[in-house]
């Protein structure tokens, strides 16, 4: 074992065959983590059974494939836990302004419905001004359709009930228009309204960031003014839109497709 301040060549190692496993992204055989690790099966196989001992690897006896292990995963799921969610989304929403030179914003769940904690102005004469801190509707905004369409339907039931009731958009008149709508964002990937957003000659679109539950934990916003935004589904905005949530996504650990 080497030490110093070059650090313990042993441990860096037993990181390279992590790596290498983590990188396989399935159960593997030892050869194949040798090979991917860059050394003989024997020697990764000492470190194997020390990573075996630590808990952070685990070999199947029926089939002698190796895995990440429970402490690994453990690791794994804390580190993830203390990730800055907002921060990371802050950093999103910004980058997504630059890249396609819309207002843009935050949006997380709060007591009984989406709130915008922050937005972002574009480097344009004209730009909309979005409201932080207030409630939105799940029905009448993009953020909140987003959060309608993927938080556990038994949640979300009551309150659009509600709403149906009391501040639903013309095209909405009936449960079932309801559900129509919901089915088509989680198939597009986005919610998107125009003519009919909290303001007249405004639009917005939003799309979901899922945590490392595969959970909707926020939403990504672009909101501009009528006319002047490409709303197609295949346009330049919504497509940055659709990356920057991915990507966002997979920062926070998710696994699951994004929509």
């Amino acid at each position: 074992m080497t030490e110093g301040k070059h650090g313990v060549q042993s441990l860096e190692i037993g990181m390279g065959l992590l790596r290498a496993m983590v990188a396989g992204q399935r159960s593997m055989m030892l050869k194949d983590i040798a090979a991917a690790a860059d050394m003989p099966a024997s020697k990764a196989h000492r470190y194997l059974v020390s990573l075996i001992r630590a808990g952070l690897v685990e070999q199947d006896p029926m089939t002698s494939r190796y895995n990440l292990g429970s402490f690994a995963l453990n690791i794994g799921l804390v580190a993830i836990d203390r990730l800055d969610r907002v921060r990371l989304g802050l950093s999103a929403i910004a980058e997504l302004r630059d890249a396609i030179n819309e207002t843009t914003a935050l949006a997380v769940w709060g007591e009984t419905g989406p709130v915008i904690v922050r937005w972002e102005r574009p480097r344009r004469p004209i730009t909309v001004n979005v409201v932080t801190g207030t409630a939105l509707s799940l029905l009448t905004t993009a953020s909140g359709r987003v959060f309608a369409a993927w938080l556990p339907k038994a949640f979300v039931d009551p309150l659009i009930a509600n709403e149906l009731k009391t501040k639903a958009p013309p095209e909405l008149k009936t449960r079932g228009d309801v559900e129509t709508m919901l089915e088509n964002v989680r198939a597009e990937g986005v919610a998107a309204i125009s003519g009919n957003y909290m303001v007249k000659g405004v639009e917005a679109v939003a799309a979901p960031v899922f945590n490392f539950k595969n959970e909707i934990t926020m939403a990504l916003v672009v909101v501009g003014v009528e006319g002047m935004i490409n709303m197609n589904p295949s346009s330049p905005v919504i497509a940055e839109l659709r990356r920057s949530a991915k990507e966002l996504s997979l920062r926070l650990g998710a696994t699951r497709a994004q929509p």
